[in-house]
Parts: structure tokens; sequence; C-alpha cells
């Protein structure tokens, strides 16, 4: 038996889904269905099992294309990923207060939309707990291909860029201090390319539905609008989309230290970390030799898993994640979920959980326990369990680790 199921539609690629067990809901196939009659696809879509409705395309899907790119698709969390560092701390080491270590971290890494926190203000105002030369040194790798891609698009420079690099922002980001099966501690985190990354996905967004009505090309869902290559606007965008995947990537390290710092204020007991570490895309494109050509791959919620590679599948707050390595999976455009994907919405979450609730989620983690979280409840998640039986064929766990402690944007 093959180890997906293929979605079929009239006139359009196939859709194979890596989602045995695993519930998907109507309006997401019919998103896969649209996404597939686009002339450019290349092969077919695949299907990770945490997919769920997203904007223009599924989160969870991998689209691979020739001659044109869906900045959409891509989205305006452009280089959204995790990172995950092993250290020599063990279980015994953590203090059996949690409260003061979150604190730290929280006060560490700027996080949320406050004005305190958010990074707009933060860093002249004096809250920020990163050392400056560790931000500048993260953003000179950045800033001159930054200040070109500026020339050609001049509204991108009164974006928070330099002033959002190492911060966390909100939603589903969060920070976490964790155990593995051997008791050993890690650090992980979720972040991408911040502001800037959205100003970029937001105008290419509109540049691209822009070129389909000056063409006349009609599309199954406007949010499918694309950039066709030969094009300036491409041009422009595979540039800017690949500084913001660097910006994200550079984000997360400027992070990791500020993490690690902040730790070492409170666990006093001398450690190293980047005994085992790992810093993965799950929103981004690239281009990726699949099938015999060199194409462009669009992971819109999937992470690479090549053989041998590792990746980052978090579970929800409250749940388990895993550190996994690759199969090389040619089938699913070697790439795995990037986590337990939603059920449901967030206003559906707090609709139908209070806060006992989240409070019962989340025994034994150390994190906020208020009604501002409930949309990340675990319950408005898929079952990280049946998510990574249904891509068995994708990756082979290495680690599997809970968290104690948790900071959510």
């Amino acid at each position: 038996m093959k180890e997906y199921e293929v979605l079929h539609a009239e006139g359009s690629r196939p859709v194979k889904m890596w989602t045995r067990g695993v519930p998907v809901e109507e309006a997401a196939k019919k998103q896969l269905r649209n996404t597939a009659t686009l002339p450019f696809i290349y092969k077919h879509i695949a299907v990770m099992p945490d997919v769920h409705l997203g904007k223009g395309s599924t989160i969870g899907s991998v689209i691979p294309t020739l001659g044109a790119v869906i900045p959409a698709a891509v989205g305006v969390d452009i280089g959204c990923g995790m990172m995950a560092a092993k250290t020599t701390l063990t279980a015994s080491d953590l203090p059996d207060n949690l409260g003061p270590l979150r604190s730290a971290i929280e006060r560490a890494i700027p996080h949320g939309m406050s004005p305190k926190t958010r990074g707009h203000r933060g860093r002249d105002e004096g809250s920020w707990h990163t050392p400056p030369s560790v931000v500048d040194a993260a953003w000179l790798q950045l800033k001159d291909e930054f200040d070109a891609i500026c020339l050609k698009t001049p509204k991108l420079k009164n974006t928070n860029n330099y002033r959002h690099l190492g911060t966390l922002g909100s939603g589903n980001h969060f920070v976490e201090v964790c155990l593995d099966e051997q008791g050993s501690v890690w650090f992980m985190l979720h972040s991408g390319s911040r502001g800037v990354g959205n100003a970029i996905g937001t105008h290419f967004i509109e540049l691209a539905k822009q070129d389909m009505r000056t063409h006349f090309i009609n599309l199954p869902d406007q949010d499918l609008a694309y950039l066709a290559e030969g094009t300036q606007h491409y041009d422009d965008y595979v540039e800017a989309v690949g500084w913001a995947q660097r910006f994200a990537r550079n984000n997360r390290e400027v992070m990791m230290q500020n993490l690690i710092a902040a730790v070492r204020t409170v666990i006093h007991k001398p450690f190293q970390t980047h005994v085992e570490a790992v810093n993965c895309h799950h929103n981004y494109v690239q281009k990726e030799h699949h099938f015999g050509k060199d194409v462009l791959v669009t992971r819109k919620g999937a992470v690479s898993a090549r053989a041998g590679e590792l990746g980052i599948i978090p579970g929800s707050m409250g749940a388990k994640s895993f550190i996994v390595r690759g199969k090389g999976n040619a089938e699913s455009f070697h790439s795995c979920s990037h986590g337990a994907g939603r059920t449901m919405s967030r206003t559906e979450a707090k609709r139908r959980f209070n806060l006992a609730d989240q409070i019962r989620a989340t025994e034994g983690v150390e994190c906020r326990k208020d009604e501002n979280v409930i949309d990340e409840i675990p319950m408005a998640y898929k079952d990280i369990d049946a998510v990574m039986l249904a891509q068995r064929e994708l990756v082979d766990v290495v680690h599997i680790l809970k968290q104690v402690v948790c900071v959510k944007g």
C-alpha cells in the first residue's frame, strides 16, 4: 500500500497526501485542487499530515513550480521556522521553581505586541537585553543587500527591520526549554522575518494580483496570483524573499544567543550548548533539483527532509515535539510536516475552551495560563502522534522533546 493518498481533480496535477489517519477539512481539499490547476505546477503537489486551510493555498503543502512563483503561497511570515540546541545540562540541573527561569527569558527576548516588548521602541528605550554588538553583527550580514532592495522598493526602508532583529513576535511563536528522552535540556524557539518579512510578502502579493489584472488572467482564487519568470517583479521578489529568509535565520540565531545568556543568569553551573543544533525554515521558497529538473519549491508549513537532514516538528503548547532525520522521500519533494496543524480557528478555540481547560492542558509546563493564550490550547491542534505516524515514510524520529518552560508571543 502506498504511504500517500492521491486527490484527483479534472484538468489538474495530482495532489499526493500523507494524511492517513489524520482528518483533512473539505475547505483545505478545495484549496489544494485549486492550486493544482495552475499550469506551472511541476509533477504534483505534496501534502503533509498537518495540512489545514490557509490564505490562497493550504498550510502544510509543498508546491513545486516551473517558470512562476506564488507570493501568497510563501506567505507574509517569510522564513518562519524553528531553531533547537541541545545542551550539556540535564533535568537535575533545572531549579525546582521554573518561574524565575521563564521570567528571565521573557525579559531577555522581546515578545508579543506591547510597546515595551515588540521591538520597534525597545532598543531605543534601553529595554533590550541582547548586547548591541550581537544584533549589529547579525545586521551587518544583511544591511548591504537590504539597502539594494530598498533602492528598488523604497517603502521597505520604513519597516521594522533592524529593530525587529532578535525579537519573537506574537501568535504561535514561542521559546521553550525542553527535556529529551534521556533527560538532556534543549532550548527551542519558533519565529521568522518579523515586520520586514510581512512588508515584503504583502507588497509582492499585491504586485502579483495587479499583474493578473493587467494580463486578464482568471484564477480560482485571487490569492493564487503569481509572478512569471523573466519579469522584473519576479526577479525583485526572488531577491527580496531570499533576503527575508536570511533575516529570519539570523533572527533565530540572535534570539538563541539571548536565550542562552538568560539561562546562565539563573543556572550558574557551567554548561555547553549546540551539542546538537538545528535551524530550519518552514515557510519559504528556494530552487531545488527534483525529478531531473531545477524547480522552485515552496514549502508553506513544511520542512525540508533530505536524506540525513535534521529538522524540527513541534507539537502544540503542552504537547511533545520531535527532532527528526529526513529519509529523502522523492515523492514528497524531500519534505515533512512543520508541526501538528490546527483543527480550528483561533476564534473557535476561544469560543470552545475556557481558562480551566487551558490550565489542565498545560499542567507541568511553566507558561502563561491566562485567557489571552487560550487560542493556542493543545486541543486546537491535531494529535501530534497521528501526524507523526502518517509521515513515517518521510522522517525518522531522533529525539522526543517535552517542554517544561514555554514563553508565548
